[in-house]
This record gives C-alpha cells, structure tokens and sequence, in this order.
C-alpha cells in the first residue's frame, strides 16, 4: 500500500464507507475514494492529522492497520466479505485461488498461508462462515427458497447448502427458521 493509501479494520459495508467519509469531511482531509478497508488520501497527511484521524476512526468501531499482515488480512476479508455480500453473481462467490492472487497481488499460497497463521481457520472456512451468514440473512428475510439461495450462494446442491449449514450452526435452515437463531455481524466472523 501506498503511503497515501489507509487500511482499515471493520469497514464491512456501504454504510461504513459513508461514516468514513462523513469522518474524513468533518475532519477536512481529502480522500479520493473510500472503499471497503480502505482510504485513498489525495496526499499524504502529517502524523498529528493521523494521529487524529485514527483516534477518531476508533470512536467509529474503525481501526486503521499500520501492520503489513493485519492490512492482508483486511483485504482478504474485505475481498471475500464484498464477494458474498455485496454483488449478484452467484459464479463469482468461490474459487478463491483464483479470484483473490489478481485482485490482491500475491499468490494464493502465501496468502492462504498468512491468513490461516493470523486468524487460525483457513480461507475457506472463512468463505463458508460468510456465506452461512449471508444464508441466515436470506432465511430471516423469508423470501427465496432454500433452493433459491443454494443458487445465490453458489451451492452445488440443496443438499449440500443444508449440509453446511448445519455443520457451521448445529441445526437445519429449517430449524434456524423456526428459531430465529441470533445473527453475527460481519466484523465477528
């Protein structure tokens, strides 16, 4: 990352990246974009305004990562968290040995390596925990059929979608449906 280029923790969201900004206009620091975990600064800004700026971002629920692992992992995250949650292709949640290299410039390997020495569960498993989550989201909403989102999460099969599902929440879509078992935000995964 660039020195004008900001990683931050949590950002799981559009409405985060709205705070953000809203933080970054109140505190009159010019940004060109603001994207999930991250913040494109015109220029860089000196270590007071910084200081400020992650003080601040910290009140939000926010952290801003100095660290070179920890801003991998956000973008990994982020990479997986917008692949689940926030587009509409069902063949693009998945294959993430080669989705993530381009988009974050390394090999899946090292990254896969890295992620699971950081967070101790695979990428994979990350994957499934987001997916499940969206699931969830899906089933509270009651709108599609379990058929249906099998299909927008990119399962092979009903079967398998339950089958998963159950192995990551102890019970049936079903069952979760009839409990109304407690959702996770995104950040807790």
């Amino acid at each position: 990352m660039s020195e004008n280029t900001l990683a931050v923790k949590n950002m799981v969201c559009p409405r985060c990246i709205m705070v953000v900004e809203s933080l970054l206009n109140q505190l009159n620091i010019e940004y060109e974009e603001v994207r999930l975990g991250e913040i494109k600064l015109k220029q860089p800004i000196k270590t007071q305004v910084k200081e400020l700026l992650e003080k601040e971002i910290e009140k939000l629920g926010f952290e801003v990562l100095n660290d070179k692992k920890t801003q991998m992992i956000e973008r990994i995250k982020n990479a997986i968290v917008h692949m689940v949650h926030h587009q509409e292709n069902p063949e693009m949640i998945g294959h993430l040995s080669e989705q993530l290299p381009p988009l974050l410039n390394t090999g899946y390997s090292t990254l896969s390596k890295l992620f699971s020495e950081v967070e101790g569960v695979t990428i994979e498993k990350y994957l499934i925990l987001q997916k499940i989550e969206k699931a969830k989201e899906f089933i509270v909403y009651d709108e599609l059929s379990l058929s249906e989102i099998s299909y927008r999460l990119n399962y092979s099969s009903v079967q398998h979608f339950s089958k998963q599902f159950k192995s990551v929440t102890g019970m049936t879509p079903s069952a979760f449906k009839t409990q109304r078992e407690e959702r996770k935000s995104l950040n807790d995964i």
